[in-house]
């Protein structure tokens, strides 16, 4: 119930958590699925994952994210190849490096561009393509960082925040069109990308965001936290004081 068994593209084919819902995926029947990233001779891992959760199809092209001018070439390609994809998981995002971005601005700006502008740009042409083909879901992988940005991790938190907002008004804006967003909320995940970072309180896994990717997705849900027990706890969160909200940790 509430999954679309057509075809899947995943932006930010080597990403762990855009893999393991798309793992997910093919076990609940989806067929044909398309890994875009930069590298593509190197995603046969996440083939094989996919083909032994049993799709049928999957097929690579070259998507570089920061490439901005290309988003609309890479999204002809998917069309051309697979047609207009049923479910887009838009899983690409870097976490970048908070000390090296508050001393050089073009390392802030880079870290801006990939979760933020990158982002804002892939979904609005994929929001249209969509709304004319009168379905589709698109999943974005927003962060309790931008609930309410923290000074260990401002950077990173303002892009989430950012994101955050935009894809909360796009699930508005396209209300009505059969085209719907599930806007994620995870905390911690340890992963590749957290490698070496202690992991915060409530943590997750990349399987646990996928299980709980999916299980919204069935349920036609607009957003979901990860784990559920953040929601309740960044409501209290907002409350702090600023001269302790601070002095917190990542």
């Amino acid at each position: 119930m509430g999954i679309d068994t057509g075809p899947v593209l995943v932006l930010g084919g080597r990403s762990e958590i855009g893999t393991a819902v798309a793992v997910r995926l093919a076990a609940l029947g989806c067929g044909t699925f398309v890994l875009a990233a930069r590298r593509t001779a190197d995603l046969d891992d996440q083939e094989a994952e996919l083909r032994a959760a049993g799709a049928a199809t999957v097929v690579r092209v070259a998507f570089d994210a920061d490439d901005l001018a290309g988003h609309a070439a890479v999204l002809d390609e998917v069309e051309a190849r697979v047609g207009v994809p049923s479910t887009v998981v838009v899983a690409f995002g870097v976490l970048g490096d908070q000390a090296a971005a508050e001393r050089d601005p073009a390392a802030a700006v880079a870290i801006l561009h990939t979760d933020l502008t990158a982002q804002v740009h892939v979904l609005t042409l994929l929001a249209e393509r969509l709304r004319a083909a009168g379905r589709g879901t698109l999943v974005v992988f927003s962060s309790v960082a931008g609930v309410r940005v923290r000074r260990a991790n401002y950077v990173y938190g303002s892009a989430k925040a950012g994101l955050d907002g935009f894809a909360s008004g796009l699930s508005d804006a396209l209300a009505g069109s059969g085209v719907r967003l599930l806007l994620v909320r995870p905390g911690f995940v340890v992963g590749r990308m957290t490698e070496g970072m202690s992991p915060a309180p409530f943590s997750s896994t990349p399987d646990q965001v996928a299980d709980a990717v999916v299980a919204a997705l069935r349920g036609r849900r607009g957003e979901v936290w990860v784990p559920g027990v953040l929601r309740p706890v960044f409501f209290l969160m907002r409350l702090l004081p600023r001269a302790v909200w601070r002095r917190l940790p990542r």
